[in-house]
């Protein structure tokens, strides 16, 4: 089964008076990469959360987006700093002094200023931990959900062009034997032409038509490109990861495609072979995005 490298997963999970969502955006990617952005409070979570992303999902960029709000108004806890806050008295008392304006210091003036008073939060370690697990399993299921879709509808483009390209294959290989029993015909005409008598040697004829055939011979060619083919049939329909493998048999058949191409002397076979290219570079542009 097919899947694309592009979807989107969300999940949100209230429990225990703290609120978690986190949300998943897939891309396409060479490899699996893996980006998060979470409260600092939980960054200590986050080489779980990739494991369990990278346990399931293989391939593309994610971004990860966990937000946390916590309720729980017993686990909160103020901090005065006042190391800092003595230091913005004096500092502003100086400013005052060696300005002549008048020092109203108040209070709550010090307690806005950064990094004087801290909220922590005494946090329930494993409880937040096996709800992070929870609430970012259901986001990738979610993801999962869309990226199946997805390459379910790239599997059916690809194997509709896949249809084209065997109806190709098989038109190249009727002209190809076709072409052959012509260039008898006109090699004896030739034959006639030049030297005025209808003697021919058959020896000597028979002689030039295997060279023609095997110079111009592409059954090798065509015999590859089939198995390709069904290879790239049976792929589509397994549950491994395959985009990698999808482009290298996509790379073979392009290049058995353009050894009949040089091979052809026949405006069908070129005017065949440009087609499958265009399905070629269409089927590579697909397994772009494919897990």
């Amino acid at each position: 089964m097919i899947k694309s490298m592009t979807g989107f997963g969300k999940s949100k999970l209230i429990k225990n008076n703290r609120e978690y969502q986190i949300e998943l955006k897939s891309v396409n990617h060479r490899y699996l990469d893996i980006t998060i952005k979470m409260p600092k409070q939980l960054t200590y979570l986050e080489d779980i959360i990739k494991k369990q992303i990278s346990s399931k999902i293989h391939r593309g960029k994610i971004e990860v987006f966990v937000s946390l709000q916590d309720n729980n108004q017993e686990t909160k806890k103020i901090i005065l700093n006042k190391e800092v806050a003595q230091i913005y008295i004096s500092q502003l008392k100086e400013l005052a002094e060696e300005n002549n304006i008048k020092s109203d210091i108040q209070v709550i003036d010090i307690a806005k200023l950064p990094d004087v008073l801290n909220i922590t939060i005494e946090e329930d370690d494993e409880t937040i931990k096996q709800d992070i697990i929870e609430v970012t399993n259901k986001a990738i299921e979610q993801l999962i959900q869309m990226r199946t879709f997805e390459g379910s509808e790239i599997a059916k483009d690809i194997e509709n062009r896949i249809r084209n390209i065997n109806e190709k294959i098989i038109q190249i290989s009727i002209i190809s034997t076709r072409l052959i029993e012509e260039y008898v015909v006109k090699l004896e005409k030739r034959i006639e032409e030049i030297l005025k008598t209808e003697e021919i040697d058959k020896n000597r004829l028979a002689q030039e038509v295997v060279i023609y055939a095997d110079k111009s011979s592409i059954e090798e060619e065509i015999t590859r490109l089939k198995s390709h083919i069904e290879q790239f049939k049976e792929m589509i329909k397994g549950e491994e990861t395959i985009g990698k493998k999808l482009d290298f048999i996509v790379q073979e058949m392009n290049r058995e495609t353009n050894t009949i191409g040089a091979k052809s002397n026949s405006l069908d076979i070129t005017n065949a072979v440009v087609d499958i290219k265009t399905e070629l570079e269409d089927i590579r542009e697909q397994i772009q995005n494919v897990e």
